[in-house]
């Protein structure tokens, strides 16, 4: 389904739901009963979750002008055995 905007003259803009190509270039409107012209806009293509839409901005930014290290990251840290017969353990 797609959604097809129209504007009334007299109570403003509205939606409505339809099958693609199924929409007429004018409606009645359903809160007065004019006539109202379709409206083009934008297909609503580019909506994402904000978080993956963030995380694709920054892997296409870093394409061109990768971000700058200024340290080396710390050293992750060993877990210490909670059992004392793992301690005797040989390590690597």
């Amino acid at each position: 389904m797609v959604r097809y905007e129209y504007r009334c003259p007299a109570c403003g803009p509205w939606t409505v739901a339809l099958p693609m190509g199924a929409a007429d270039a004018h409606r009645t409107c359903p809160t007065c009963g004019d006539p109202a012209p379709r409206r083009w806009s934008a297909p609503l293509l580019n909506r994402m979750d904000p978080t993956v839409a963030g995380e694709r901005s920054r892997e296409e930014a870093s394409r061109d002008v990768p971000g700058v290290v200024t340290s080396v990251p710390p050293a992750a840290r060993r877990r210490t055995p909670s059992d004392p017969r793992q301690a005797r353990l040989p390590r690597p």
